[in-house]
């Protein structure tokens, strides 16, 4: 059984995942795929749909949004984990890309400066992801976005451009869509990976 771990990168509503495993003691792309977690057009930016309702409504749209991607998160990365099990892989590790700590603002507060609706709206999936990877009992590694590279190369003991070319090839066989999201999931997993096998 191959041992694998899970990147994430998310964005309003959905995520980027890939799935890398060692093989040979060479680093290889499982999976990759773009992971749904909004049903509906309004759940991909619920602060902003909630923008003019009054209060208590606005708190209950927000609340079923959160709710909503909390669900799907924890449903996606179940589905990934059966997909490696029936492909004889055990997935033991979980790499999600993080923002920055955002302070405790109610919805309240949050709605009443439309920076704030952003930022919000960006960890709710952040953070939906990291629920879910824990309550799948996974090793969680969670990455600051704009450290990923530094963390990266200390992690993999390698040179920034030594990285950036490994996580190009890594793609090369897959094919597009290869771009930033699905490199940073890879890059993400990779760390992840590795800090599971020490």
């Amino acid at each position: 059984m191959t041992r694998i771990a899970l990147g994430m990168k998310s964005h309003s509503g959905w995520a980027a995942l890939v799935a890398v495993g060692k093989e040979k003691g060479d680093w290889i792309v499982i999976d990759r795929r773009r992971i749904e977690l909004a049903h509906e057009e309004w759940a991909k930016q619920p602060y902003h749909a909630a923008e003019g309702l009054k209060s208590e409504a606005a708190r209950d749209l927000v609340e079923r949004g959160v709710e909503a991607a909390r669900r799907m998160a924890a449903r996606e990365i179940e589905a990934a984990i059966a997909r490696e099990r029936e492909r004889g892989h055990e997935v033991t590790a979980c790499g999600v890309l993080v923002g920055e700590p955002m302070p405790d603002w109610t919805v309240h507060e949050i709605l009443a400066v439309h920076f704030r609706m952003h930022k919000a709206e960006g960890e709710l999936f952040r953070d939906a992801l990291v629920r879910a990877a824990k309550a799948c009992r996974l090793k969680l590694i969670a990455i600051p976005e704009k450290l990923l590279s530094t963390h990266a190369q200390r992690v993999v003991r390698t040179s920034e451009n030594s990285l950036v070319t490994t996580i190009a090839q890594l793609g090369k066989p897959l094919g597009p869509p290869w771009g930033r999201d699905q490199k940073d999931a890879a890059l993400a997993a990779l760390v992840a990976l590795e800090h599971r096998s020490r």
